[in-house]
């Protein structure tokens, strides 16, 4: 199969995978047909590895080194709009962050591995479930991932819409935050709406506890380091002529380094809890980490910056873009082994299609970058377990 073949091989395969998204924990089918292709290939396949993930074994030569290349496989729980003639058609679920682009150029870099035959050790093709609610990097490992198969390093990547199309970037340490979200339950006293001095208005505390949170970040966190709070949610069970006696507040906050979620976390709850106190209502804080934060290490930054220039060529590869504040499920898996998540991109303002969010109803995975992926998966491979003599 010659390179445009295997374009046209990729493009068809996510095109299929694009029309049937799975959520967290339901990519049966998606499991499948990754399984039948690395099969239709010779590659040996483990399923149901954190329950509906599955791996991919190609040895070459006698080395002892496991490399792992991770794609995402799930989508997310939104309704696609747009007039593709392969849009989802599955009814609340859509490929609205690419994973079928990541999955297919995994694909495409098993199909070149095998073919070239030019390394010497193992690589395992890690097909993960459940990324975009954070569990499924998790799953996988309780289930043995890593020793069972004995992956010392783990390379992955993310299309990135607003980037070069086909240029790649990434950064040693921390290139994506973590993410903690946040429940705040707080019990008034409701009452008439035109006899609002009966009430403990929940709302009229829920709205000073949003604007006091704000200060947090600007006055208790050094400038230095990065951090985000954001409520995202706001519930209540009052009506329009009723003042509530519950509200909920929820939203998400992102930082970097485990002091800085420490002190969010105290900080929230004290603001949340005094504000209550003050207007005599109750408050139930609740704090949880979902996603770690991806840290890179150097050593495979290096590694990964080489395959990249090799590739796409030294001027479309950037060694230390800034940092971002999206999470990322990879992030778990590098606080037990080494590895690099790089981002690739989807393209810029000067191309329509490539432009449009990540998350964003009209979203659609750029095909053109699916070889170029490929690629540079199959190059870390080649770079980092080369051939002897």
């Amino acid at each position: 199969m010659n390179q445009e073949q295997l374009r046209q091989q990729l493009i068809t395969w996510r095109h299929y995978l694009h029309a049937h998204p799975e959520s967290a924990f339901e990519e049966i089918k998606t499991a499948d047909f990754i399984a039948s292709r690395l099969e239709e290939m010779g590659i040996e396949v483990h399923r149901q590895i954190g329950q509906t993930g599955l791996v991919g074994v190609l040895k070459c030569g006698d080395g002892k080194e496991v490399i792992g290349i991770r794609a995402d496989i799930d989508c997310i729980q939104l309704s696609e709009q747009g007039e593709l003639d392969y849009r989802s058609t599955i009814p609340e679920r859509m490929h609205g962050c690419g994973h079928d682009g990541h999955t297919c150029i995994a694909l495409g870099a098993a199909h070149l591995l095998k073919e070239r035959q030019n390394f010497n050790g193992t690589v395992c093709f890690v097909f993960q479930p459940a990324e975009e609610p954070g569990y499924g990097a998790t799953a996988m490992m309780k289930d043995g991932l890593l020793e069972r198969f004995g992956i010392m390093e783990i390379y992955g990547l993310h299309n990135m819409p607003g980037m070069k199309l086909g240029t790649i970037a990434t950064r040693t340490d921390g290139i994506m935050a973590s993410e903690d979200n946040f429940v705040i339950k707080i019990k008034g006293q409701g009452s008439h709406a035109a006899r609002p001095h009966m009430a403990k208005d929940p709302l009229i505390i829920a709205a000073e506890i949003i604007l006091a949170l704000q200060t947090i970040v600007s006055r208790n966190v050094d400038p230095n380091l990065p951090a985000v709070i954001s409520c995202t949610e706001l519930h209540t069970d009052g009506i329009r002529n009723a003042i509530p006696t519950h509200v909920e507040i929820k939203g998400d906050t992102r930082s970097y380094t485990p002091n800085v979620q420490t002190l969010l976390e105290e900080r929230m709850r004290t603001v949340c809890e005094a504000i209550c106190t003050m207007h005599g209502a109750e408050c139930d804080f609740s704090y949880t980490h979902e996603f770690a934060p991806t840290v890179n290490h150097a050593s495979c930054v290096e590694v990964a910056i080489k395959a990249a220039q090799s590739v796409v060529g030294v001027e479309n590869v950037d060694g230390n873009v800034a940092q971002m504040m999206i999470s990322e499920d990879f992030g778990a898996f590098l606080q037990h082994i080494p590895g690099c998540f790089v981002f690739l991109g989807n393209g810029d303002e000067t191309d329509e299609k490539g432009n449009i969010p990540l998350h964003n109803a009209c979203y659609d995975f750029n095909d053109e970058i699916l070889l170029t992926g490929a690629a540079f998966f199959a190059e870390i491979i080649a770079t980092r377990l080369p051939q002897q003599g």
